[in-house]
């Protein structure tokens, strides 16, 4: 029986990451982050809804964010997400960890 490969943590990671820092700037629709990061990265990177919207459950669990429903500006009723305080420290954790991460392969890039 074969296994499907379990996705690696990193993305899972990185997701994280530019979702609270999309939070960070203030509250947002799921849609509303998608967007975000697409436009943000130059149409580089795209977060499809089967990636997003399960990473906002599990964050939202994990204390991070919070969510309730609110109704738009167009009159239709959203959920919209927050950045916990908790999210926060983590956000800036994080930040720091990818920071290093990224220093160490621009190094290596260079110099190998």
């Amino acid at each position: 029986m074969l296994r499907r490969a379990k996705k690696p943590d990193a993305l899972q990671g990185t997701l994280d990451l530019l979702v609270l820092k999309t939070l960070s700037r203030g509250s947002q629709h799921g849609y509303g982050i998608a967007t975000h990061i697409t436009t943000v990265s130059d149409d580089v990177l795209h977060v499809e809804e089967g990636s997003l919207y399960p990473a906002l459950h599990r964050m939202e669990q994990a204390g991070w964010i919070a969510a309730e429903w609110r109704i738009t500006a167009n009159n239709r009723r959203a959920r919209l997400y927050r950045l916990t305080r908790a999210g926060q420290k983590h956000l800036d954790e994080e930040q720091e960890k990818w920071d290093r991460l990224s220093k160490a392969v621009g190094k290596v890039l260079r110099f190998a």
